[in-house]
Parts: C-alpha cells; sequence; structure tokens
C-alpha cells in the first residue's frame, strides 16, 4: 500500500505538521456553525471542516518542502548544468528536465519514504498514534537522511546563526537546522558535479577555437564545429546514463 502513496509523502507529512499545530495551539472557548455544521466546538476542537481549510492552505508550502527536503535541487542543477555545458539551449527542454528530476527523486528517497510511512503515516491512519507522536516518529528518517547528506561546515553555520546549542550527536540536530544545511550542501556538491562535467567540453572548446584561428578562419564561429563534437562525444560515451547512475551513487555511498 506504501507504494502508492510514496509521492505524495510530502502532503502527508503537511497533514501530520498540521495536526501537531492544532493540538497544541490553544483554542477559544466558543461555537461557530455555517450550514448546521459545527466548524468550531468548544468540547470538540476545530471541527474536520476547519481542519481541511487548513490543510488546504498548508499544501502551497508543498513546492517548497520537496525542493528543501529532498535530492530534487542537486539533480535538477546537475542537469542543467550539463545542458548548459553542451551548449543545446533549450534541448532538452526545462520541463524534460525537471520531470526527469522528479522521478529520480522518487527513485532515491523511496527507502525513506518507506520509513517515514511505516513509522508515522500507517500508525496515525490505524489510530495507534496522536499527530504530535505520528509527526515526530515520521519526519524522523527525513531529518536522519538530511544529516546525513550535509557537510558539518554547514550544519554548525545554521547552528550558530539560529543560536541552538551544540548538539551531542548527529542525532540530536534540529530539524529546522538540518534543512538549509542540506540545501547549502546539494548546491555545493551539485556544482562540484557542473565543474567536472563542464571541463572536458570547455577544453574541446579552446581546441577547436584554436583550430579554427591557426587556419585563419576567424569568421566561423567556433561552436558550429564544437557543438556536433560535444554532441558525438557525449553520445559515444552514454553520457545520460553515466551521469544519472553517477547521480544515484552519490547518494548510496554516503
Amino acid at each position: 500500500m506504501y507504494k502508492r502513496v510514496v509521492p505524495y509523502f510530502i502532503i502527508v507529512l503537511c497533514v501530520l505538521w498540521a495536526g501537531d499545530v492544532l493540538a497544541q495551539s490553544a483554542i477559544p472557548d466558543l461555537n461557530v456553525s455555517i450550514g448546521g455544521e459545527p466548524i468550531v466546538n468548544s468540547q470538540d476542537g476545530v471541527s474536520s471542516a476547519l481542519k481541511i481549510v487548513i490543510l488546504l492552505s498548508v499544501f502551497s508550502f508543498v513546492p517548497a518542502l520537496i525542493l528543501t527536503t529532498t535530492c530534487f535541487t542537486r539533480i535538477v542543477v546537475v542537469l542543467g548544468m550539463t545542458r548548459t555545458a553542451l551548449g543545446t539551449n533549450q534541448a532538452p527542454p526545462n520541463m524534460v528536465l525537471t520531470g526527469l528530476a522528479l522521478f529520480l527523486t522518487a527513485s532515491i528517497m523511496q527507502p525513506v519514504f518507506h520509513q517515514v510511512y511505516e513509522r508515522g503515516i500507517a500508525p496515525y491512519i490505524d489510530g495507534q498514534m496522536t499527530p504530535e507522536e505520528a509527526w515526530k516518529e515520521g519526519s524522523e528518517p527525513l531529518r536522519q537522511f538530511l544529516v546525513k547528506h550535509s557537510r558539518e561546515k554547514d550544519l554548525a553555520l545554521f547552528l550558530e546563526i539560529s543560536k541552538s546549542e551544540i548538539p551531542e550527536s548527529p542525532e540530536d540536530v534540529p530539524f529546522l537546522v538540518a534543512v538549509p544545511s542540506f540545501v547549502l550542501s546539494e548546491l555545493n556538491m551539485a556544482f562540484q558535479i557542473g565543474f567536472l562535467l563542464a571541463l572536458p567540453f570547455l577544453v574541446l572548446d579552446m581546441v577547436v577555437s584554436s583550430v579554427l584561428t591557426s587556419m585563419s578562419m576567424i569568421t566561423l564561429p567556433p561552436v558550429v564545429i564544437s557543438l556536433p563534437l560535444k554532441l558525438m562525444l557525449f553520445v559515444v560515451v552514454d553520457g545520460w546514463h553515466l551521469l544519472i547512475s553517477s547521480l544515484v551513487q552519490t547518494y548510496q555511498v554516503t
């Protein structure tokens, strides 16, 4: 069953988070009803109708959560820099790169999604956990993933920014510190990979430009010659396969 809900794990986390907020917040003692259905009741707290409205508002944060708590950022940046290094302008288009990055993100994050579902979502759906317990247990695998792929210097930076105490172990790193540290580490790694990808294509551009200059063909743009050569080189070495497999391995070996 978890395979059906894996792509929507962020949405469910938002549900749990909203339930946690509602459980901890102080609700004023009043009764409000619309069309005969109570919206707020002094005995029952917030009704399902108001919860739905709040959850729909929380869903607006889902894209930001996908960008900041998954490997989507590293993948889409590397794919974009690869296209720039090839010099193919809008080929492949942005929609193709984004779609590929989303499916790769779902594949890489699937073990984490499974743990989130088994530890937090499933018990909450079965009524075995309160929203607070489900949020604490369900978010722990995701927090561990963020801390695991964050650099120590980035964690230290955001601990200092947030004025948080130095944790005794990685398990004690706050979630609000792990998220920005993870994003900063992902950007750093993505640019390192992008540099390594762009370097051979840069050398090829310089060689083509030097050859054209030595042949006194100054009016011929070097990109006219270098672009087919770069495409041929990329296809011969099966560049897309190597790139995707290398990106996946960066999350498996660390």
